[in-house]
């Protein structure tokens, strides 16, 4: 007996003769329904720019404490009745401490969270400043010491804040979060000096630390009270709920909804960082960001030493706000040259979609495929960038050199900054693309390598100059 196709509900008579497997994935697509891609994070962008913003805030401290005690040198050598060298070895154990302690916070945060790693720094920053503002002038020891406990609890907080953007950022739109993230190891060195020299001038060199200390603190409450957890290994895409050890006292980010059955990543092992150095693509990208920043360093270090001789005219308030020219670079930097970032990684993972198909749409949303060409979508622009921020030092020195109008070297300041932006914010999009799950370690080795060599150069700067 010959069955009649159509008297069987719910098959179509094309579908006779049709192999099995793909009679089933017929059934699927049109019986079930499409499944949507999810989403990298939970966090609305709102919420993603309150984080980025709480840990910007944190991270402005390494660079700020840093620069704002420069100021206050040719005081402290006065009150502790020691040379200007010895002073100026508070500065040298200062960076180096900063290149070293983020190496063991960063790796830290990576296994055991963001949250309490960024309470934890952010406590022994306070506290120690609150020592340094009391130190009595007979302990130079303790100064030295007190500024190493400084820097260790101020310098983490930067691979703290890079991992955090990783956590919570599709490579879609990195580079806008650490465009505004970036801002603050480059303008802490230019708003610094502005305000401990203000500082000092006024209240004395202790005031410097007392600020600090009230500022951090004021930080460490914001974070205590609003900071969520987002290490992917603890929380996944911020939907699973960790203990209460991990949660903000007050919640006011997180309340959109996701899947709950989101799988979280399996926690990492504990690892020595320093082995990320084994990556020869990573070293090549930490040796670009070495050479920029020490330039930038050079430029801003030496400008207050530079523009005294150049223009005598200026007072020391005239030339502290002089450095507010490179500020404005990196401020209009940050927010230009990361927008195009996220425009030049969408229009190359268009191109490359358009090219493989839409079958990989969720695997270059969700993490870097290994066929996405993501060091071509983060540095296509960072020559020429490189090449105008070389012509801008260049005509700079020269500007200085040969006493030209005030307006000359401040221009370049203006392009050296913005440039400046533009090849750190590519270059620290890429090291965190490049290793995702060690977001705060890799942060870490770049902000080690960039401290060393600031170190180097302050050590030799004295003979260039």
């Amino acid at each position: 007996m010959q069955t009649d196709p159509k008297s069987i509900e719910g098959t179509d008579p094309a579908t006779i003769g049709t192999p099995r497997s793909a009679l089933e994935g017929q059934v699927v697509s049109l019986g079930a329904p499409q499944e949507t891609e999810k989403p990298y994070s939970m966090y609305s962008t709102k919420e993603k720019w309150f984080i980025v913003a709480l840990t910007s805030f944190a991270g402005l401290f390494s660079p700020l404490t840093a620069n704002i005690y420069l100021p206050a040198i040719p005081v402290l050598t006065v009150d502790f009745n020691k040379s200007t060298e010895l002073i100026n070895i508070t500065v040298t154990v200062y960076m180096i401490f900063q290149g070293l302690s983020p190496m063991l916070f960063g790796t830290m945060a990576d296994q055991f969270g963001r949250r309490p790693m960024f309470a934890a720094c952010l406590l022994i920053l306070s506290l120690s400043c609150v020592g340094l503002a009391l130190v009595p002038t007979s302990a130079y020891w303790l100064l030295v010491v007190l500024r190493c406990l400084q820097a260790a609890g101020s310098a983490s907080t930067i691979a703290l804040g890079a991992g955090s953007i990783g956590d919570i950022a599709a490579p879609t739109e990195r580079g806008g979060f650490y465009g505004l993230y970036n801002l603050r190891p480059t303008f802490g060195p230019c708003i610094g000096p502005v305000i401990g020299g203000a500082l000092s001038n006024g209240l004395g060199w202790r005031s410097i630390f007392w600020f600090l200390c009230i500022s951090s603190a004021t930080c460490f409450v914001f974070i205590v009270l609003f900071l969520p957890e987002t290490l992917r290994s603890l929380v996944g895409d911020g939907s699973v709920v960790p203990s209460n050890f991990y949660r903000p006292l007050i919640p006011v980010v997180g309340k959109t909804t996701s899947d709950p059955s989101f799988a979280r990543p399996s926690p990492k092992p504990f690892h020595n960082p320093l082995r990320i150095l084994n990556n020869l693509d990573i070293i090549l990208v930490l040796s670009v960001n070495m050479v920029i920043n020490s330039l930038f360093y050079g430029v801003t270090a030496s400008m207050s030493t530079l523009f005294s001789e150049a223009y005598p005219s200026l007072n020391q308030t005239q030339i502290g706000l002089c450095y507010l020219a490179m500020g404005g670079g990196l401020v209009f930097g940050s927010y230009v040259l990361g927008r195009v970032l996220d425009q030049e990684y969408g229009k190359l993972r268009r191109s490359v979609m358009a090219v493989q198909g839409p079958g990989n749409t969720e695997k270059s949303e969700m993490g870097i495929d290994d066929n996405f060409p993501i060091e071509k979508a983060r540095l296509r622009l960072v020559p020429f960038s490189m090449l105008i921020f070389v012509a801008c030092c260049t005509g700079y020195g020269w500007c200085v050199q040969e006493r030209v109008n005030l307006s000359g070297p401040l221009l370049l300041q203006v392009t050296i900054g913005f440039t400046t932006m533009g090849i750190m914010t590519s270059t620290q999009s890429l090291l965190v693309d490049l290793m995702p799950s060690q977001s705060s370690s890799i942060s870490a080795c770049n902000n080690f390598i960039r401290c060393i060599a600031g170190a180097a150069l302050v050590a030799v700067m004295d003979l260039i100059l």
